[in-house]
């Protein structure tokens, strides 16, 4: 058994040392020790437990560590293992699969949403903002993985964000990053429901379709020809319900039958509960986590659609600085806080970033890889944003018809879009119950003291949580302001608030806080305070 340490993590893993002479057939490969030293081992642990991992009082001294070649590592039934190598680092993840885990982490829902966030603020300014709000929420990523560091006299190596937040704001600093933590899980669970809802729906219906022979159009504004692209928001102003003319049917009354019980608002989002409910309320959702690679292959995926799509559609721009006409919007305009909000959703990644951070081999390249990671999902965001956008037929149609989940452009019955709505429902389905088990561990945790109390206290929080996933089906399936509104949110606790003023704070006590880093720091707070208001004004 090959087990590896970085020397700068004994400090925190405390290895307990036992003398030479107390291991029994140190040649086998199962070595055992003593009775005595065993129980010494056991004790240890014990203590540790007492106290929390910020307390020292009970934390083995650093003269008692032993030297790198001579750490074992014990189980409590006695059986040690040597420890072969001590140089490889944290974890064993080279830079490289550091880069796409972070790039993985962050791709999310709010992919679907950038070409209608673009829409809001105008081709220009929508850019401009993608490329200003990834620089800004990279510096505050920066600022949470060094805020760990500026914590003197302590042992922080294994503090997450939320336990730095608890040292320098006290009890308020704990229970706000659990409110806006709890924010941004529910808000992706409930984005997570309406997409799934829409995705389930527009599945089941090309199914239905094809396998009855049922020619199908849509009641919305179109373009002809095998690439059709729709406006669904045209006639009514909102998202569409089931409206649809049948063209050519054996049967219409089974077609009407159909379109009554599978209804994208009325019916579809309760048929969900009945699958994802019960998955809710396993112990573990480890067995969804080995799905986390569909992740990498939806996103892949719909670049490929959106590249295959502006292919045949081509592109069609018309700069009009500040004035609008009937198929184009300014490059300029005034709602570009909506996509500022779905902006600091998608690039979020605060909460989590210094556990992904831990696992990189080498931690001297950690600001490297996450800057990489950053400039790659950014880069991701223009791809989509601007293709889609820049292709979408205008005219005839106009770039207002772009929708919040930019699938709904495509009729149901299209092939590639058919596809990308089953990888990605089946993803969704896969990650739904891992998010529900986050959610779960962090609310019952802190106030029952264990993740699962009893079967009862579960299912309340999670009919509580599917319960918010279906009244936003129904009543508000609009992903884009879901999106903008709990990004907003969480965005200003996790990105701009607690990072700038940890900072601040640490620098004042080491006496080492300049007027400059003090006026720019108040500045970020004031942005992030700006995002969220502006995103009830708009």
């Amino acid at each position: 058994m090959n087990i590896q340490f970085n020397p700068e993590d004994f400090k925190c893993k405390r290895p307990f040392h036992v003398e030479p002479t107390n291991i029994v057939s140190v040649n086998d490969d199962m070595q055992r020790v003593t009775d005595e030293a065993s129980a010494m081992n056991k004790r240890i642990h014990y203590y540790s437990r007492l106290t929390s991992p910020a307390d020292r009082a009970l934390v083995a001294p650093d003269h008692v560590l032993p030297a790198p070649d001579e750490i074992y590592v014990y189980s409590p039934l006695g059986t040690a293992f040597k420890v072969d190598s001590c140089t490889d680092g944290y974890g064993k993840n080279s830079s490289i699969v550091t880069i796409f885990m972070i790039w993985n982490t962050m791709m999310g829902t709010s992919i679907l949403s950038i070409p209608w966030g673009i829409k809001q603020a105008g081709f220009t300014s929508g850019i401009i903002l993608i490329l200003l709000m990834g620089v800004l929420t990279l510096y505050c990523c920066y600022r949470v993985v060094k805020s760990r560091k500026m914590i003197p006299l302590l042992d922080t190596s294994n503090w997450e964000f939320p336990d730095v937040c608890k040292y320098y704001f006290g009890s308020f600093g704990q229970w706000s990053s659990l409110l806006f933590s709890m924010v941004s899980l529910v808000g992706a669970m409930v984005v997570y429901w309406v997409l799934m809802s829409n995705f389930l729906f527009n599945t089941g219906k090309f199914i239905y379709n094809f396998v009855h022979d049922i020619n199908v159009t849509d009641i919305v504004p179109g373009t002809n020809g095998s690439n059709k692209v729709i406006c669904p928001s045209a006639a009514s102003g909102h998202l569409p319900r089931n409206g649809s003319v049948l063209f050519s049917s054996g049967n219409d009354t089974g077609f009407q039958l159909f379109e009554k019980w599978w209804n994208k608002s009325q019916t579809v989002p309760f048929y969900l509960v009945a699958i994802l409910l019960p998955l809710l309320n396993l112990k573990s959702p480890s067995f969804f986590a080995k799905f986390n690679v569909l992740g990498t292959v939806s996103v892949v995926y719909l670049v490929l659609l959106v590249t295959v799509k502006a292919a045949h559609l081509g592109i069609h721009l018309e700069y009009n600085w500040f004035t609008e006409n009937e198929f184009f919007v300014p490059e300029f305009r005034i709602q570009f806080p909506q996509l500022t909000g779905v902006l600091t959703l998608a690039f979020f990644i605060h909460n989590c970033v210094i556990t992904l951070l831990q696992n990189n081999r080498n931690q001297e390249n950690n600001v490297r890889d996450l800057s990489i990671a950053y400039f790659l999902v950014g880069l991701t965001y223009l791809f989509v944003g601007v293709i889609i956008f820049a292709s979408f037929p205008s005219p005839p149609l106009s770039k207002e018809c772009i929708e919040q989940n930019f699938l709904d452009n495509f009729p149901s019955d299209d092939i590639m879009s058919f596809v990308a709505r089953i990888f990605l429902l089946f993803q969704m389905m896969t990650v739904y119950p891992l998010l529900g088990y986050l959610a779960r561990v962090q609310l019952l945790r802190q106030f029952f003291g264990n993740a699962y109390p009893s079967i009862f206290h579960v299912l309340i929080l999670n009919i509580a949580i599917v319960g918010a996933g279906v009244a936003m089906a129904i009543f508000y399936p609009n992903i884009g302001g879901i999106i903008r509104y709990s990004g907003a949110t969480c965005g200003l606790a996790f990105v701009f608030v607690y990072p700038s003023l940890i900072y601040v704070i640490s620098q004042h006590r080491a006496g080492q806080l300049t007027w400059p880093a003090l006026i720019i720091h108040i500045f970020i707070i004031l942005l992030g305070l700006a995002n969220l208001i502006a995103q009830f004004l708009l």
